[in-house]
């Protein structure tokens, strides 16, 4: 098998950070002027600013996520990198102990993002292909399910057995 890679959208990432930085920034212009703490020009004042301090740290934190699947190697690599450093965290195939679908977001507002959730023989639960990094894909439910399929083949391949499909 040969190892599988995949890496986020960074962009996509960053242009929410930066939208949301530049609606908040207009609402808190556009709202400025109130004369009182009871009206809804506060409301809106302070929704903006809301907006602009999400927006500034999502643009701050914002970073691209790589993820190496090496079935020779019989590692889960995941590498992020921000504007602050770089973050790598190795994990053995041998710690996988079950490999599930993790959810975010709300079904009636019609934002729902999927990603995997490694439940390690450690009981620590680790997030792979995270909703936070925009992995294309990553709403659609059946396309995380292929994700799930596809690093349960490479671990059975190696000799490493998953759990139990289940969600997170």
């Amino acid at each position: 098998m040969d190892p599988w890679t995949s890496h986020s959208n960074s962009g996509k990432q960053t242009l929410v950070a930066v939208g949301s930085a530049v609606v908040g920034a207009v609402l808190c212009v556009g709202f400025r002027g109130f004369a009182t703490q009871g009206t809804n020009a506060l409301a809106g004042f302070l929704l903006g600013v809301l907006l602009l301090v999400i927006g500034v740290l999502g643009f701050l934190l914002s970073g691209s996520q790589t993820v190496v699947v090496g079935p020779r190697e019989r590692l889960i690599i995941v590498e992020d990198a921000d504007r602050f450093g770089r973050m790598k965290r190795v994990i053995p195939f041998g710690e996988v102990g079950d490999i599930l679908i993790g959810y975010l977001g709300k079904k009636s507002n019609h934002v729902e993002m999927y990603y995997l959730v490694l439940k390690l023989k450690s009981g620590e639960n680790f997030p792979l292909f995270a909703s936070g990094r925009v992995y294309e894909g990553g709403s659609d439910r059946s396309v995380v399910e292929g994700w799930r399929r596809r690093l349960e083949e490479y671990l059975a391949a190696t000799g490493s057995p998953s759990g139990a499909l289940g969600e997170a």
